[in-house]
């Protein structure tokens, strides 16, 4: 009788829990309806309004529909995050819009890459440049935030708070130790003194070329972060290494008696100082509209334009099949280039790559659709944060390419990993194989319960060998240079975009404002309509795929935290099928 009755409590406990999760997630899911359906409604700008930049999540290149945003449930904090592409058009719209006075950033810790940080900058200087006002403030800011901050008329820092300052550093975890532990060997095959990508899983820490290649673009990246700065705060460039080299600036008062900020303010100092450049009594309140909310009537400007221009997205590690918003699938972005080239209304194509490579044989499958679609367009390749390895791989055939300074590109080289994991199965779970085969490479990359012969090995680096002479020639051919140039500034080398640039790897530097009106030159275009792909999911259809992986990503970093990018790079190893062309899974500038 008593485990009858627990039984029976069980099972009206599961029941309630049931309800009551059915009932959230439908409350959710109604929200998510009502929210949608409201999306599109104007939002009123007030007048002589205060337009608030505040950038503190994972940014994207483009802004991801989320079916919760706006929703307010107890318990839950939905925010939205746009992506690259709206808060660049925002800012735009935001320097023409007579309601908007001024902007307030409110920065501190920025999850974003320098090349896209540059975009967001040069936004802001071209805000300026209509007379308006930026006004920067944090409690904390970081490098990141302050490469922002800078481009501000009037920077302040709370009197207690902090402004990171110390030069930039790159740090890669390397797994040999804890593979040898396991029993674990990584057999390598590859093409390029400088390709970096194996040496987390066969070294203990960086080779010679590696760390020469390394200090080489990440000077060329700090070079152009202390002479931005410099400029916007008419400082001397070796003043600020110097302070940055003496770690000279740590707190308000160093940032101030050094000309990093303009002075120290609470919160409520602010606002009253924008209540001033507003020019309204200290007893109103601002009017203010954060970059979310706002959305200028100016963005379906051209709507109805015939002639269009195409911005293709590829965004990711380049894997075979469809992948998805942030997976590069070699099918489903030929699929997008074999669209836009048959569209007559599509006069021209920018190709904005932002990835560091993957498979090389879905690199070259994407190739081919950006060759085919020149000889019948024009295409202009806009790099973001990196586009190296296969990244520059399908870039190369582009009529154009465009980087930023600081972005992350070459990496011409191939490389294969082959794990040997007999020591694991055989020493440590005590796993072992047995079986036959027909002929003598039948059972060759199979199971991974063996070291490789020496044959085995032969055919494989001959095949990596094949790749990378395939690669060369696509460079060459792309870009106007013979193989033994392409091969002399490749071998897997990284280069910064203003590397690049110098090497002939790249054409010009600029944003992908900068691509779109570089493709439109040269189609003869005057006005013309701007169109994306591929297209993005609808919040729904986002939700049913992503809840799962997003559950286990937050949960994953909540736990982990900084530590969560670690799990990531031993997840991407294992993952790792075929030849690559990429770069070093862990490359973190900070």
């Amino acid at each position: 009788m008593k485990s009858f009755f627990k039984y029976v409590l069980a099972t009206v406990t599961g029941i309630i829990l049931s309800v009551v999760l059915l009932f959230v997630v439908g409350l959710i899911i109604i929200g998510g309806i009502i929210n949608s359906i409201s999306a599109d409604k104007d939002v009123v700008v007030p007048d002589n309004a205060l337009l608030i930049i505040d950038l503190k999540y994972e940014l994207t290149e483009r802004t991801i529909p989320d079916p919760f945003d706006g929703i307010d449930v107890p318990g839950f904090v939905f925010t939205k995050n746009l992506g690259l592409d709206d808060i660049l058009k925002r800012i735009k719209a935001a320097k023409d819009d007579d309601h908007i006075k001024g902007i307030y950033l409110d920065l501190s810790v920025i999850s974003a890459n320098f090349a896209s940080l540059q975009e967001i900058r040069d936004a802001l200087l071209d805000f300026k440049e209509s007379g308006k006002f930026v006004v920067a403030y944090s409690e904390l800011y970081t490098q990141r935030a302050y490469y922002l901050a800078s481009t501000a008329d009037r920077v302040y820092v709370n009197p207690e708070g902090t402004l990171d300052f110390r030069g930039l550093a790159s740090q890669t975890m390397f797994l040999k130790g804890t593979f040898d532990k396991l029993g674990i060997e990584t057999q390598v095959v590859k093409v390029g003194t400088y390709k970096s990508a194996v040496e987390p899983y066969t070294l203990g820490k960086m080779s010679d070329a590696n760390r020469e290649q390394v200090a080489s673009f990440i000077g060329s990246i700090y070079d152009h972060f202390i002479s931005e700065i410099a400029a916007s705060r008419k400082l001397n460039p070796d003043s600020l290494r110097a302070i940055a080299d003496q770690y000279a600036v740590r707190n308000a008062d160093d940032a101030v008696n050094h000309g990093l900020a303009d002075g120290k303010k609470y919160k409520d100092e602010i606002l009253s100082e924008l209540k001033g450049l507003l020019e309204i009594s200290q007893d109103k309140d601002i009017s203010a509209i954060t970059l979310t909310k706002y959305k200028p009537k100016t963005q379906l400007a051209g709507s109805s334009m015939r002639d269009r221009i195409a911005v293709v997205y590829a965004v990711g590690e380049i894997v075979g099949g469809e992948g998805g918003d942030e997976i590069i699938g070699s099918e489903r972005i030929s699929r997008e280039l074999r669209r836009v080239r048959r569209d007559d209304k599509v006069k021209a194509v920018v190709f904005r790559v932002n990835s560091p490579g993957g498979s090389a044989l879905a690199s070259d499958v994407i190739w081919r659709e950006v060759e085919l679609l020149k000889q019948e367009k024009p295409i202009i390749v806009s790099m973001g944060d990196v586009a190296a390895s296969g990244g520059y791989y399908i870039a190369a055939a582009a009529d154009s390419i465009f980087a930023q300074p600081n972005t992350i590109t070459g990496s011409i080289g191939v490389f294969g990993l082959i794990p040997n994991l007999q020591g694991l199965y055989n020493d440590k779970l005590g796993i072992t194989y047995d079986g036959v085969k027909t002929s003598k490479y039948a059972d060759m990359l199979t199971t991974f319960d063996r070291p490789l012969t020496a044959d085995e090995r032969n055919i494989l680096q001959l095949e990596v060998e094949r790749i990378y002479d395939t690669f060369l020639q696509r460079v060459a051919d792309g870009r106007g240079l013979s193989k033994a140039q392409v091969d002399s500034i490749g071998q897997g080398r990284v280069w910064s975009g203003q590397q690049a640039l110098a090497i002939g790897l790249v054409d010009r530097l600029g944003s992908i404002e900068d691509a779109i009106a570089a493709a439109a030159s040269k189609a003869g275009l005057g006005d013309y309509r701007i169109v994306t792909y591929p297209a993005i999911k609808n919040p729904f259809e986002s939700l049913l795929v992503n809840t799962t992986d997003r559950v286990g990503t937050w949960f994953g970093k909540r736990e982990l935290g900084e530590q969560y990018r670690y799990y990531e790079q031993v997840k991407e190893a294992i993952q790792l099928r075929g030849i690559q062309a990429r770069l070093p899974f862990e490359l973190e500038i900070y």
